[in-house]
């Protein structure tokens, strides 16, 4: 498929509304590029929509548009971008997008979660899965809209009195606010359905940037918008320490506390995590305290 012209794919734009959102969907399967296409011309927040079949074709309208900043006349705010497509896959032309000199912001649309992680290493704003549920569309186009208005430069001036308000976060997506991680239970987002994870039952988080991978008894990982700065805070009450900038562990979960060369580790079930020499001596303070009948949070 990749690379033909998206045709009937793209028909004909509404009428402008209001000055707004200008998408790019980019997919090489003609059903899909079409369904996108349609739920962003029925988006009040979408002024402008067109599509690709390709990243070669995509390419090449954003090389006209982008090259000329955001400001242009043609310009385009955001790219909802398909991963796997032949030749150039959407991770490839997010690199190449990262070069010019003001690349819109890139929303990745995929049927599989394995590429989450690297996606956001590309600082997508979003990361959509197929088949796109309507009320997850919406909670995209607001993040973007939110992306755009906290920006600098024409852009924002453009979007901030245009663009009306966004439908409220969907609590348990990607980029749900602080306020959850309060709870006992954590809002994950798994194949396009909301599911709430015991913080009980998790074990250990892993940092991605301002992403966190949740690990959980049964060895599922949740990939949320949180840092493990927030984390930390929000769950220490709950028996969770910090043992390395990459790790936050449920002080319970640690099977076994190992010295190897002067480097300390932690196993957690399958799992062999490093602590940093900050954080060795509070970890082995812990541990003593628990071993001696101290406080037992995250039983």
């Amino acid at each position: 498929m990749g690379g033909g012209s998206a045709g009937g794919a793209q028909g004909r734009d509404r009428a402008p509304r209001r000055a707004g959102l200008r998408a790019l969907a980019v997919d090489d399967e003609a059903p899909a590029l079409e369904e996108l296409l349609y739920l962003l011309r029925d988006d009040a927040r979408v002024s402008h929509a067109e599509g690709a079949q390709g990243a070669t074709e995509a390419l090449r309208r954003l090389g006209r548009a982008v090259g000329e900043g955001h400001a242009a006349d043609d310009g385009i705010d955001v790219v909802f971008l398909d991963i796997s497509m032949p030749g150039l896959s959407g991770l490839d032309m997010a690199h190449l997008l990262a070069g010019f000199a003001a690349p819109p912001l890139i929303v990745f649309v995929t049927a599989h979660e394995d590429h989450a992680v690297r996606a956001f290493d590309l600082k997508a704003v979003d990361y959509l899965l197929k088949p796109i549920r309507r009320e997850r569309f919406t909670e995209s186009v607001r993040r973007v809209t939110e992306a755009l208005a906290a920006a600098s430069g024409p852009y924002a001036a453009r979007m901030r009195p245009d663009v009306p308000d966004a439908a409220p976060a969907q609590s348990g997506v990607l980029g749900a606010r602080s306020s959850a991680v309060g709870g006992s239970r954590l809002p994950v987002e798994l194949g396009g359905v909301t599911r709430f994870v015991d913080v009980d039952d998790i074990t250990h988080v892993e940092a991605h940037g301002d992403y966190a991978r949740v690990h959980t008894r049964q060895g599922t990982g949740h990939l949320i918008r949180h840092s493990l700065a927030a984390l930390e805070e929000s769950w220490r009450p709950r028996g969770f320490v910090r043992i390395h900038r990459r790790y936050l562990v449920r002080l319970a979960s640690i099977e076994e506390l190992r010295l190897d060369g002067g480097s300390l580790s932690v196993r957690i079930g399958d799992r062999i995590l490093a602590v940093s020499r900050r954080n060795a001596r509070d970890l082995r303070d812990l541990l003593v305290q628990r071993a001696n009948g101290g406080p037992r949070n995250g039983r």
